[in-house]
């Protein structure tokens, strides 16, 4: 008893001085318990929390593998194609080939949906959706060349490249953003609500442990002054 109280926060104190531990609890049994429960979800939240952050930056890098490939290609297509344009202005002139491709309607908005890659919503061309003028006259052929019939066949999958570029950078945009949100908060976790959930329930099993060996020694300290008193009444 002595001890409590000139110790009173003596294990708290031991604690503190380590790691940081919950404000505001109570050291008992039923808190105890609490804590073990809220610790045991943190450390499955920081578990799944992990594996989707591992996932998500492989997922990342092969994203940018592919955006790396599709920037080569879309870069390769935009030569051919203003190369096969020059071509074609060189033949016809600059002002025809103006007047032949004014008259291609504009392609309109880009249909787009999004799509989930572990929570993650990201976008995605509706490439289906896209009208397509294959085959179709977008202006007269009297005094058009072949060659412009090329140029406008490789502006239009480039179109398609460019698109699809688009596409993967908002992809890797979105991860990006999604990952170091994940990895904050497995951070979060692992340096701050998990130790101070062991700390709070290293405190609460130390209080709990003192206030065992007080009562164990208060009993026995009872037992002594009873049996001593029967001794002395045995006596009299």
């Amino acid at each position: 008893m002595l001890f409590r109280e000139s110790h009173p926060n003596l294990s708290k104190r031991v604690i503190t001085m380590v790691e940081e531990i919950i404000e505001g609890i109570n050291p008992t049994r039923m808190e105890l318990l609490s804590v073990r429960k809220r610790k045991k979800l943190a450390e499955k939240g920081h578990k799944l929390l992990s594996e989707k952050r591992d996932a998500l930056v492989v997922q990342f890098f092969d994203i940018i593998k592919d955006r790396n490939t599709l920037r080569e290609k879309a870069n390769s297509d935009l030569k051919r194609s203003y190369t096969a344009l020059m071509e074609a202005q060189m033949i016809m002139g600059q002002d025809k080939v103006g007047d032949a491709t004014g008259s291609i309607p504009e392609l309109g908005k880009v249909p787009m949906r999004t799509v989930n890659i572990m929570g993650v919503h990201v976008p995605k061309v509706e490439y289906d959706a896209i009208p397509s003028r294959t085959g179709e006259p977008l202006y007269g052929y009297i005094d058009t060349s072949a060659k412009l019939d090329e140029a406008c066949e490789k502006f239009r999958k480039l179109l398609i490249d460019i698109l699809r570029l688009a596409e993967v950078e908002g992809t890797i945009e979105r991860l990006a953003i999604e990952i170091e949100k994940t990895k904050r908060r497995v951070n979060a976790l692992e340096h701050i609500f998990i130790p101070r959930l062991k700390a709070t329930e290293k405190y609460i099993e130390m209080q709990l442990q003192e206030r065992e060996r007080e009562d164990f020694f208060r009993r026995k300290r009872i037992k002594a002054i009873m049996e001593a008193a029967e001794e002395a009444e045995a006596a009299a």
